[in-house]
């Protein structure tokens, strides 16, 4: 194993399996019954880089600028239409530019949080939507990019970070549907400035 770097990682019991306990009976857990955790894997140090990092593979945002977008402006593009899951919507905000979230320009972190409430109101807009809830993970691409994934409206089992999860085991969504719920966003984003693509300019790319 490579050298621990931390007290944190000393500490942790690798090659050992969790329990879930702490999850069970959860109101957002979505699973019940004799769960087991993967064993803990060793730490992977030096982290391996990530697409659009040095060695790490080309960036698929610059790669393919346009795939999957459905709206843009100057600063910031919205892409949907990735492969069908159960959730009415998901979302994916990026900058135009190829930018990390530590060296995003004052000017353009500075439009971030309208941005943000922009692309959740609407999505609220879509019909089966009660809120939209998102997040940024970060370890695939170096591009910033902050996903959106619209929770069901009255689906209070589906709150919290499990949404994700709950996306891949849900009846996928009829593509037709999730293209009018793209239609939909698209066009209200639009109306406070920016260019409308519908159901998205290509099905390319990815991130």
């Amino acid at each position: 194993m490579t050298e621990l770097p931390s007290d944190y990682h000393r500490r942790l019991p690798y090659g050992e399996r969790m329990s879930a306990e702490p999850l069970l009976g959860g109101p957002f857990f979505p699973f019940e019954g004799d769960v087991q955790v993967v064993p803990l894997a060793d730490p992977v140090l030096p982290e391996p880089p990530r697409r659009g990092e040095p060695g790490g593979g080309s960036c698929p945002k610059c790669e393919d600028p346009d795939g999957f977008v459905i709206w843009r402006d100057d600063q910031w593009h919205l892409k949907s239409g990735f492969a069908a899951g159960g959730l009415p919507f998901v979302a994916l905000l990026e900058p135009r530019e190829h930018y990390r979230l530590d060296n995003l320009p004052p000017e353009l972190t500075a439009t971030l949080g309208p941005m943000i409430q922009r692309v959740a109101n609407a999505i609220r807009r879509i019909d089966s939507v009660g809120r939209t809830h998102f997040n940024r993970w970060g370890d695939g691409s170096e591009h910033f990019h902050l996903w959106f994934l619209a929770r069901p409206a009255g689906m209070m089992q589906l709150r919290g970070a499990m949404i994700a999860a709950w996306d891949d085991m849900l009846p996928k969504v009829p593509a037709e549907e999730l293209a009018a719920g793209a239609r939909v966003v698209a066009a209200a984003l639009a109306e406070d400035g920016g260019e409308a693509f519908g159901a998205g300019l290509g099905q390319r790319g990815g991130c």
